[in-house]
């Protein structure tokens, strides 16, 4: 005689639970200022890196202002609710001990002059970093898809 082992009848609750739990991790809603901030910042900091051909100290105050507005964008993804991931691609993007746009700036810096090929690969990579933030963000539900 075959024996046929039963599921406990919760099983399948339990797993729809679980299911429902995952998708509903907090991630925070578009910002149509976000959005604008890295899209803008994204320009800026292209057009700025281009110009490393030059003296570092030809450019520092446009450098300085540059991160500023960085720092600015990165407070305020941090300062949103679930928006961790943004928040946390910030800091990487502008890190002087990374290879994005804190550490080009820095070795911008150090070295005062960088070749055209050292600029092109960065911007590149930094663009592309960018993009990371921006696709975050457009992924994001924006209140009109909210019912």
């Amino acid at each position: 005689m075959e024996t046929h082992r039963r599921r406990p009848p919760f099983l399948p609750v339990v797993v729809l639970f679980a299911l429902i739990l995952s998708a509903c991790v907090s991630v925070a809603p578009f910002s149509e200022r976000a959005y604008e901030q890295a899209i803008s910042l994204k320009v800026e900091s292209l057009a700025l890196m281009g110009m490393a051909e030059e003296p570092f100290g030809t450019h520092e105050g446009e450098v300085r202002r540059l991160m500023l507005e960085a720092r600015k964008a990165y407070e305020f993804a941090k300062g949103r609710p679930g928006n961790t991931m943004s928040a946390r691609q910030w800091e990487i993007l502008m890190s002087p001990d990374r290879n994005l746009l804190g550490g080009y700036l820095r070795r911008w810096e150090e070295e005062s002059v960088l070749s055209r090929t050292f600029i092109d690969e960065a911007r590149g990579l930094v663009s592309d970093a960018f993009d990371t933030i921006v696709g975050l963000e457009s992924g994001k539900v924006k209140p009109s898809q909210v019912k």
